[in-house]
């Protein structure tokens, strides 16, 4: 008997990514009782052996794997050709399972390839010593919604070692991905063996410094590595037998560095150079007036052509300043014989004349979305990242197009709110990559069937290799299900469900997913009177939160939360989940809790209206220690505002006197500039502390009715950061401090 089921309320087990249909039956197919695996042609055999793998590796069952139909009654998996279904296409599977047969019926070995896939997933994650190694019955109909199905890997930021690469490559195979698009040349480092230029791999592989110290180096303290031509071929013969394609990307005409010092006559002004050991976009690119350099590419691919068999060749072609080339002699005269207009066009040429060289090898390009500027080579791809314009442009006139925003796709941003990145990244959590459309909504029927599908990126300015799993899992399982299941059958709720399972799947393929932090429920302020008391938000499903109170890092033997915490004294709380295993565990949460004490009154004779000041002008990086420097000017100020300023940029302001309130009470104070340093108080000061993620900084301290001291100092480093000033308190609403509540004392200088 069988039922049909639902993607609301889906029953175990539990699949990532979730099939395009299925139907659960009764009963079990008993692993234990299986005779063998059969392949009923050749082409099988590699796949019936990888299974047989696999389920010795999960359970500890030795499976024979036979050519030919299985007896009639024996229990045993089969990979059998033609699905019933000629809808399904090469990349697609039928999958049955009864109590005596594993049926997989596929077109192409790719399709038996992804049905054991999901038969590892039907497997118990962790099966019990004894315990009986059923898969469920059921019937599966599946296929990939999309064509291209990819993950990055930035291994110039970072080497990353040959068979971590592999692992990379497994893992993609694992989720039903198909395209390794691995980036291999870079200002940072150029990693892959050029035979005609070894310089690539002598000079340009190694930096001098790294931003990671405890990173390994060579014998000579240098930073990096690269991959050799047989180490190429092997990590694509491995990508093969997984069904993943490798797409490499030699990056072109900026991201350069590492190739301009290892052979500097490729660059416009000729060097000398070093391999960049920063981050960031670098001035110095290939020459585009200069022949010698399309030479150069030219030979660079036609070795890169012969070790990767991949329709596509990527060769970047974002983030290219164009000073260097408006300087160059050489490239101004190309833009004049060529007829072209600017710089932009003159990028056009580039990448079209690299196109046309491909094209004439039998390859395709794919490049980031600025090779559209300029006008886009007839042939190209377009890797959408900076939003999905570029991709709404490439395909409304006839370009494919692979989606790969910043805002859902970009895997080096942080999963959750991180102070120490940089601001303009914000985060990308699990809901936010699972809610990603790869095809706009603006595209007709015919224009959407230029996108090829969805790709992850894993940038590793700020990942090493022993990061790249927490930064990358398990957003990648969302965003495997986006590109491959159909749209209705995705499902939120669904999806935390079966993610729960999955997680111990993760555990069992030595996966360091990000666990998320401890998060403290509501708006708990962290100042108080009296009293507070905090809670956690529901922990991870599959861990414990472990905290102390006194200033330690939490360890799995801290204690367990179990219920809300009552401060009554100044605190730290510092907080962790751990999985069970203590193998992986979140970043710390930490919040200081500070008990308020009332700030008497000073007695200030012959005070005067408004506030003393001293104006600064330098240039300073940071808010500088006033107390040290001379001020231009000096006088008193009716507000405290930026209204003294003589220029917009480059000056700081230091307001010194008292502000006076009427009421007994807690009183917050709001500056609206970062770049501020906010002292109330004499007998239990505050210090303005940064709130939210727009630059405003608070200081919330408890006054008694008079007069207590203040200071603010304020420095400014760039134009359009305006200082304002509010604050409430007891029967007063949030607004700017009264000019008559604030004094001075002694001369007016």
């Amino acid at each position: 008997m069988t039922r049909a089921t639902t993607y609301a309320e889906l029953p175990a087990p539990s699949l990532v990514p979730i099939p395009a249909r299925f139907q659960m039956a009764d009963g079990q197919f008993p692993l234990a009782s299986a005779a063998a695996i059969h392949y009923e042609q050749p082409s099988g055999r590699d796949i019936a052996e990888y299974l047989a793998d696999q389920v010795r590796w999960q359970t500890g069952l030795k499976l024979d794997v036979r050519l030919g139909p299985a007896p009639e009654n024996a229990r045993v998996i089969e990979l059998l050709g033609g699905p019933s279904d000629p809808s399904i296409c090469d990349e697609g599977y039928e999958l049955d399972v009864t109590p005596t047969r594993v049926a997989v019926r596929a077109a192409d070995p790719r399709g038996w390839m992804y049905a054991v896939q999901t038969i590892r997933q039907l497997l118990p994650p962790v099966p019990s010593r004894g315990e009986p190694i059923d898969l469920p019955c059921l019937s599966i109909v599946d296929q990939p919604r999309y064509r291209h199905r990819g993950m990055l890997l930035d291994c110039c930021r970072h080497f990353m070692d040959k068979n971590f690469v592999k692992r990379y490559i497994d893992l993609l195979a694992y989720h039903k991905m198909n395209v390794l698009h691995w980036h291999l040349t870079e200002d940072q480092g150029w990693r892959i063996e050029i035979k005609k230029y070894p310089k690539l791999t002598e000079v340009g592989a190694w930096r001098e410094t790294t931003r990671d110290s405890e990173q390994p180096r060579d014998a000579s303290g240098r930073y990096g590595g690269f991959y050799s031509q047989d180490d190429v071929r092997e990590i694509v013969a491995y990508a093969k037998s997984r069904f993943v394609t490798v797409i490499p990307e030699i990056e072109m005409p900026g991201h350069s560095l590492a190739a301009l010092a290892s052979y500097p006559e490729l660059s416009c002004t000729g060097g000398p150079f070093k391999v960049r050991t920063e981050w960031g976009v670098e001035e110095d690119v290939y020459c585009a007036g200069n022949e010698r350099v399309f030479e150069f590419l030219e030979d660079v691919l036609s070795e890169v052509i012969e070790l990767f068999p991949s329709e596509f060749i990527h060769i970047g072609g974002d983030e290219c300043p164009k000073n260097r080339w408006k300087a160059c002699d050489k490239c101004q005269a190309r833009i004049k014989a060529e007829g072209l207009k600017d710089e932009h066009e003159l990028q056009s040429y580039f990448i079209r004349r690299i196109e046309k060289f491909l094209s004439a090898k039998g390859r395709r390009i794919i490049g980031w979305d600025e090779i559209l500027e300029g006008g886009l080579a007839p042939n190209a791809t377009v890797q959408s990242w900076r939003g999905m314009s570029g991709a709404i442009a490439a395909a409304t006139s006839g370009h494919d197009v692979v989606s790969s925003p910043t805002t859902h796709c970009y895997l080096d941003y942080p999963q959750e709110p991180e102070p120490a990145a940089p601001s303009w990244m914000g985060f990308i959590d699990l809901p936010k990559i699972y809610s990603f459309e790869p095809t706009p909504a603006e595209l007709t029927r015919e224009q959407a069937r230029h996108v090829l599908g969805a790709e992850g990126n894993i940038w590793t300015e700020r990942a090493p290799q022993r990061l790249v799993d927490h930064q990358v899992f398990p957003r990648l399982c969302a965003l495997a299900e986006v590109a491959w299941s159909p749209v209705d059958s995705r499902n939120w709720d669904d999806f935390v469900r079966r993610m729960r399972t999955h997680y111990r799947r993760l555990d069992q393929l030595g996966v360091g997913y990000c666990v998320p932090r401890p998060q403290l429920a509501g708006s708990v302020d962290t100042r108080f009177t009296e009293s507070v008391e905090l809670s956690f938000t529901p922990p991870f499903e599959l861990g414990e939160i472990r905290y102390t109170l006194d200033g330690a890092v939490p360890t799995p033997d801290a204690t367990l939360y179990a219920a809300p915490i009552r401060l009554t004294e100044t605190t730290t709380v510092r907080a962790i989940t751990f999985l069970p295993n203590a193998r992986n565990h979140s970043k710390l949460t930490e919040r200081r809790f500070v008990r308020l004490r009332p700030n008497e009154p000073v007695a200030v004779a012959g005070s005067k209206p408004g506030l003393r000041y001293a104006y600064y002008q330098g240039d300073w990086r940071d808010v500088p220690d006033l107390a040290t420097l001379t001020p231009v000017r000096e006088g008193v100020a009716e507000a405290i505002d930026d209204s003294l300023r003589q220029r917009d940029e480059r000056y700081a302001l230091r307001f010194t006197g008292y502000v006076e309130v009427a009421a007994d009470g807690v009183y917050t104070f709001y500056v609206t500039a970062a770049d501020t340093r906010l002292r109330i108080g004499a007998t239990d000061p505050a210090e303005a502390e940064p709130i939210g993620d727009k630059g405003e900084r608070c200081a919330r301290v408890w006054l008694r009715p008079g007069l207590h001291p203040i200071q603010l100092d304020y420095g400014q480093k760039v134009d359009g950061h305006k200082l304002v000033v509010t604050y409430e308190g007891p029967g007063i609403g949030r607004r700017p401090v009264p000019t008559a509540s604030l004094h001075h004392a002694g001369q007016t200088p």
